[in-house]
């Protein structure tokens, strides 16, 4: 505490004679921000890119079905230990360690991807790209929210979702620009190599940036601080923020610190903390509920559906491409408004919207038709599917995509956010798996309208549980917000 105070008389010491001390550097915090983000453009590529390799995988891999199926889906299982093991070592290493460490991750991911002959060893390689994957979806939100001012803080977490939704697009027209070169994703291209092992290398790029562009950014000042490294969390929070706003931080702090020691898993379940037990499930709750309402299911299995109920393979790709842009522009939305709106009016609005079109979806599969053949027929119902479906995508979009992570994050104090949003984030990959793996089960057991009737009763529930209980938390200080939730 003492060494805290010398450094707070040290603030009115330092020097003014340049202005981004007086009032802080945005666009050097925009440009730290950016960087980071650049993990989620890696998080929508790695899980895009997939979609294109599996005429490739299955005539190298002469997969049966549960094979094939877990060279699918073994980076939603990276996905959850990446997100669990990141709470055993964010509060230790620091949120920039763990940030280079998932980027060295996605670089041999991606060459190992593409050189393996061997199922497993693809397996295994896709799992290590999705450790990487959960551990940026955990770590990215934290560090942005750290370093960000409270009256950006929400748009700058935005800026992660955004960088997943731009990430899932380029890893489509990188797959069909080099489909088109090559004729076919078996054929041969450079080096002799198949065109499907280059749509997994043509990630080594922007993951090789990624990497080292990490070495220009500056470790969380909150981590810093928590860490006893006073003098140096100061020094980043003046580039940051400005000689006045530091200042202010540093007090804050002041009242944060004494409570931060290295954290264990029996910290977030303290007897004695109601209300942090309380914020606790309600952040597990936020995470599942995100995954339960379908949104991948449409992502996974919009192009075989569509086809299924009577567009062409064509139609398919220009829809994918029509849901991509749709999914951006809800968005921008979100980037631009969030921090002026708030969280709340954000979520109550997607819900809302998403249960009318998921209710629409169903009204449509319920009328449905099947052929001589067993094919879906939804005759006049066909394009109020595929517009309430891309209506629902932007309401997502809008909403619980961006706004959760940014929610997620304010939500847990200081003492304990790495481990919370570990936690969260398994959660969520969890139940993302889950739920990809039992759409067909569902599908053949329930049908189309009955399956997506469970989606549209979890984004019925979602809409209750914001209003009785999320507290709303723009342009909050962190330590503001933690001052509520730390009792």
């Amino acid at each position: 505490m003492d060494q805290l105070s010398a450094v707070h008389k040290h603030s009115t010491q330092i020097s003014t004679n340049h202005s981004f001390h007086r009032s802080g550097n945005l666009i050097f915090v925009i440009f730290v921000c950016l960087i980071s983000s650049l993990g989620g453009f890696l998080v929508g590529f790695d899980t895009g890119v997939i979609n294109g390799t599996f005429d490739g995988l299955y005539s190298v891999f002469d997969n049966n079905h549960i094979a094939s199926g877990f060279n699918v889906t073994a980076i939603l299982l990276g996905g959850a230990v990446g997100a669990l093991s990141s709470g055993l070592f964010v509060d230790r290493l620091g949120r920039r360690s763990m940030l280079i460490v998932a980027a060295n991750f996605l670089v041999i991911s991606a060459w190992g991807a593409g050189i393996t002959d061997a199922s497993i060893g693809f397996i295994l390689y896709r799992m290590l790209g999705g450790v990487a994957i959960g551990i940026l979806s955990v770590i990215t939100p934290i560090y942005i929210a750290e370093i960000a001012p409270s009256r950006y803080r929400g748009t700058l977490i935005s800026l992660q979702y955004m960088a997943i939704l731009l990430g899932l697009l380029f890893a489509s027209l990188s797959n069909d620009l080099l489909l088109n070169i090559a004729g076919k994703s078996t054929e041969l291209l450079w080096l002799d190599a198949e065109a499907w092992r280059w749509m997994f290398w043509i990630e080594l790029l922007p993951a090789f940036l990624f990497l080292f562009l990490l070495f220009f950014i500056p470790e969380s000042p909150r981590f810093l601080a928590a860490i006893g490294n006073q003098r140096a969390a100061h020094e980043v929070l003046i580039k940051l923020h400005g000689q006045t706003k530091a200042a202010s931080v540093v007090t804050k702090l002041k009242s944060t610190l004494p409570l931060i020691n290295q954290p264990i898993w029996t910290d977030v379940l303290q007897t004695g903390r109601k209300k942090m037990k309380n914020v606790l499930w309600l952040a597990l709750t936020l995470a599942a509920l995100q995954q339960l309402m379908g949104i991948n299911v449409i992502y996974y299995y919009g192009a075989v559906l569509w086809q299924g109920v009577g567009f062409s393979e064509a139609d398919t790709l220009l829809i994918n491409i029509i849901t991509g842009m749709v999914s951006i522009a809800g968005c921008c939305l979100t980037l631009v408004f969030i921090d002026k709106c708030g969280r709340k009016p954000f979520l109550i609005m997607g819900s809302m919207g998403m249960t009318l079109t998921l209710g629409l979806i169903v009204y449509a599969f319920a009328n449905a038709e099947f052929g001589l053949n067993g094919e879906l027929n939804l005759g006049a119902y066909d394009w109020l599917a595929l517009i309430s479906a891309n209506v629902y995508v932007f309401f997502f979009s809008l909403s619980w995509g961006p706004v959760i992570w940014t929610l997620l994050v304010e939500m847990f104090p200081q003492r304990i956010r790495g481990l919370g949003m570990a936690l969260s984030g398994c959660t969520l990959w969890l139940v993302h798996f889950a739920m990809i793996r039992s759409f067909p089960f569902l599908l053949t057991e329930l049908g189309l309208a009955q399956t997506y009737s469970l989606y549209c009763v979890f984004t019925l529930l979602s809409v209750v549980l914001i209003l009785c209980c999320i507290h709303e938390t723009k342009r909050q200080t962190l330590e503001d917000i933690h001052q509520f939730c730390a009792e």
